[in-house]
C-alpha cells in the first residue's frame, strides 16, 4: 500500500488532465533529469564495461546498487581495482541479477506455471540505480531483461489474457500510460539508458486487449495514444523540405512516413564495449553516425538484422536511419486508425476526422513507395539509394496484421511466404544467414504471431496453420530437451537460437504469450510430446 500510495503522487496530476496531443511540460523535466548508468558512475562503469567483467554488457547497468554512488565511487577512486578485483568490488557493491531455473510438465502448464515467476511489482528504484518507476504490477520477458520492455509485452499478454490473466493485461496498460504521461513516449525498457528510444509502436493494438469500460480510464488512455503519436511525429515540421529530422521521413512526393531513430549518439550503456568496437570498425565514418544507427536499430526491436545493413555481412555498414520500415509505418497507420475510432466513439469529430485523414495518407505513400508488386511483397525503402531494399523479411506480413493489406496484396505476399519464408520450424525472419540474430537461421516468436494472424485475417487460413503448427514444434523439441521457454530458435534445426549480442535468453515473456495464443486459437494441436520428463 505504501508503494502505490507515494506512487500515486507520480501519476495523479496527468490521471486528471484533460486530453492533450503534446507531452506536458512534467515530462521534459522528469526525463531531463533521468541518469543513465554511464552518468551516474562514469570511470567505474567504463572499466567494467571495457574489461568485460561480465559476458553481457547489459548485466551491470541492470545491477542495483548496495550503497549511495557518492560512497561506491569514493571507494572506487581509493582503490582502482582491476580484473578479478574489479569484479570483487562490484559484487560487493551492487546486487547483480542471476538466471532463471529449469521447468517441468507440458508445455501449456509450464508456461502457466511461468506467469507468476515472470511477475514483478510496482518499482520504486533505489537511488543511484537505472531502474525507472511503475506504478502497477508487470511481467517481464525473463533472463538478462529484467524490467519490461515495450513491443515484447503486447506478446505476453496475448497469452495472459488467454490464460486467465486479465488483471495483468490491465495492470500493465496502467504502467504504459504512465510512462508515456510522464515522459512523452514508452521506452525501449524501463531503464533511465532506454529514454532516448521507444520500439515498436504497440499500445493501440495493447489497449484493444483490455476489458475495462470506465470512461475516466478510456479518456486517460486516448490521451496517452494522442501524446504517443505526437512523439512519433515530432520531427514532421522540422523535415520539410528535409529529407528527414528525428523519427519522420518526407518521401520523393512530399508524403510523410517514419523511420527508427535515437535521440543520442553515443554508445548504449548497455552495450557500450561493443558499440565503441563497432564505431571503431567504422571509421572514418563519424562514430557519432554509427552509434546513432545502432541505437535506431535497437528502437527497431530487430537488434541487429540485414535489413539495415548496406553490406549483409559486417555490422559497421549499419545505417538504419535510411530505412523507411514497412513494419513501423503499419503500426502508424494501426495507431492512427484507433486514434480515429477512440475520438469517434469519444465525441470528438474533428480528431476523428483529422486521424483518419492521415491513416489513409499513410496508406497510400506505403503503396506507392513500400508495396512492390514486381516481387509480390512488401519491402523496406532506403532513403540514400531512392529504391525498395533487396531484403525479403517477415517485416513484409504487417500490413497483413493490421488490415492495410488489399485481397490482391495479401494473395501476394502469402505466396511469397510459401516460397520464400517458410521453414521446417516456423517462419523465417530473413532469408540471408549473417551471424546476426534477427537474420536466418533464427525465427521470433512476435514475428509468428503477426504472420499467423494476418494471414489467417486475409483469406489465408491454411497457412497461417501450417506457420503455427511448425513452431509450436519447434518451441515443443526445444522445451523438451532444456526444459525452457527461450527466446529464439534456430527454425531449420528447431534447436536453441543463436547469433547476436548476449547467449540465448529463457523466460521468456513473448514466446509464452505466442505459445499460449496459438494454443488457444489452434486446441487440436497436440502437446503429449512437450513434456521434459518424458
Amino acid at each position: 500500500m505504501k508503494t502505490l500510495c507515494r506512487f500515486a503522487a507520480l501519476t495523479s496530476v496527468a490521471a486528471m488532465a484533460p486530453a492533450q496531443t503534446v507531452p506536458p511540460p512534467k515530462v521534459a523535466a522528469e526525463a531531463a533529469t533521468a541518469r543513465s548508468p554511464a552518468d551516474v558512475y562514469g570511470a567505474l562503469f567504463r572499466a567494467v564495461q571495457q574489461q568485460h567483467v561480465f559476458a553481457d554488457g547489459k548485466t551491470f547497468v541492470d545491477a542495483v546498487p548496495k550503497r549511495s554512488a557518492d560512497t561506491i565511487m569514493a571507494a572506487y577512486a581509493r582503490t582502482k581495482p582491476y580484473g578479478p578485483a574489479l569484479k570483487a568490488f562490484v559484487l560487493a557493491n551492487f546486487v547483480v541479477p542471476g538466471e532463471n531455473d529449469r521447468g517441468s510438465g507440458d508445455l501449456r502448464t509450464h508456461v502457466r506455471a511461468l506467469w507468476p515467476q515472470l511477475v514483478r511489482e510496482p518499482v520504486i528504484p533505489v537511488a543511484g540505480s537505472s531502474a525507472l518507476p511503475l506504478p502497477a504490477r508487470y511481467v517481464v520477458p525473463g533472463g538478462r531483461f529484467r524490467e519490461i520492455y515495450y513491443w515484447d509485452s503486447y506478446f505476453t499478454m496475448l497469452g495472459l489474457k488467454v490464460d486467465g490473466q486479465q488483471p495483468l493485461v490491465e495492470s500493465m496498460l496502467d504502467d504504459f500510460t504512465s510512462l508515456i504521461e510522464r515522459y512523452g513516449h514508452i521506452p525501449n525498457g524501463t531503464r533511465t539508458y532506454y529514454l532516448s528510444r521507444s520500439q515498436p509502436p504497440y499500445y493501440a493494438l495493447m489497449l484493444d486487449l483490455s476489458t475495462n469500460t470506465d470512461p475516466a480510464i478510456a479518456k486517460r488512455r486516448l490521451a496517452a495514444l494522442r501524446t504517443e503519436h505526437a512523439f512519433w511525429m515530432k520531427g514532421e515540421t522540422c523535415a520539410a523540405g528535409r529529407r528527414a529530422c528525428l523519427r519522420v521521413v518526407r518521401m520523393p512526393d512530399g508524403s510523410v512516413l517514419n523511420r527508427y531513430y535515437d535521440d543520442r549518439d553515443t554508445p548504449r550503456d548497455e552495450s557500450y564495449a561493443e558499440d565503441v568496437a563497432t564505431a571503431a570498425k567504422a571509421a572514418p565514418r563519424p562514430a557519432a553516425a554509427t552509434q546513432r544507427d545502432l541505437r535506431a536499430g535497437a528502437e527497431s526491436g530487430w537488434d541487429f538484422s540485414s535489413r539495415w545493413l548496406r553490406d549483409p555481412q559486417s555490422l559497421t555498414t549499419i545505417h538504419t536511419t535510411d530505412i523507411v520500415p514497412v513494419d513501423l509505418n503499419s503500426l502508424m497507420f494501426a495507431m492512427e486508425r484507433a486514434i480515429a475510432a477512440r475520438c469517434r466513439t469519444a465525441g470528438d469529430g474533428a480528431c476523428a476526422t483529422a486521424f483518419t485523414a492521415r491513416a489513409t495518407q499513410r496508406r497510400t505513400a506505403i503503396d506507392r513507395y513500400l508495396w512492390q508488386a514486381a516481387t509480390a511483397r512488401y519491402a523496406d525503402w532506403d532513403l540514400s539509394t531512392g529504391k525498395p531494399t533487396a531484403s525479403v523479411n517477415a517485416a513484409m506480413l504487417h500490413p497483413l496484421f493490421v488490415g492495410l493489406a488489399s485481397p490482391p496484396q495479401a494473395k501476394s505476399v502469402a505466396a511469397t511466404v510459401r516460397r520464400s519464408l517458410v521453414a521446417e520450424g516456423g517462419l523465417r525472419t530473413t532469408t540471408l544467414k549473417t551471424g546476426q540474430q534477427w537474420d536466418e537461421p533464427n525465427g521470433w516468436a512476435p514475428l509468428q504471431w503477426i504472420a499467423i494472424a494476418g494471414l489467417d485475417a486475409n483469406g489465408e487460413p491454411a497457412l497461417a496453420k501450417d506457420i503455427a503448427r511448425r513452431w509450436i514444434g519447434t518451441v515443443g523439441a526445444a522445451y523438451a530437451e532444456t526444459g525452457k521457454m527461450l527466446e529464439k530458435y534456430n527454425i531449420e534445426q528447431r534447436t536453441p537460437g543463436g547469433g547476436g549480442e548476449y547467449p540465448v535468453q529463457d523466460g521468456f515473456g513473448w514466446t509464452n504469450g505466442v505459445a499460449s495464443a496459438i494454443l488457444d486459437r489452434y486446441p487440436d494441436f497436440a502437446v503429449r510430446d512437450q513434456n521434459p520428463g518424458k
